[in-house]
């Protein structure tokens, strides 16, 4: 048997990305949970995990939840 490699959340959502059409990655996949309701595409989504912000997280969360990644 091998041993299955589990990738970080952040990996996933990178692998997943990278193989996106173009035109996929302007669809809203995350809004806020705040009072502003601020919808984020999957191109705004991989700024804010590129750049390991704080609200990058709860996104991963989210989205390892929904089982995206």
């Amino acid at each position: 048997m091998t041993k299955q490699t589990i990738l970080p959340t952040k990996e996933k959502f990178l692998k997943i990305y990278a193989n996106l059409p173009s035109l996929a990655r302007e669809e809203i996949i995350y809004v806020t949970e705040d009072k502003d309701k601020r919808p984020y595409t999957w191109n705004a989504v991989y700024v804010e995990i590129n750049n390991n912000t704080s609200l990058s997280k709860s996104i991963l969360s989210y989205l390892e939840k929904l089982s995206i990644i």
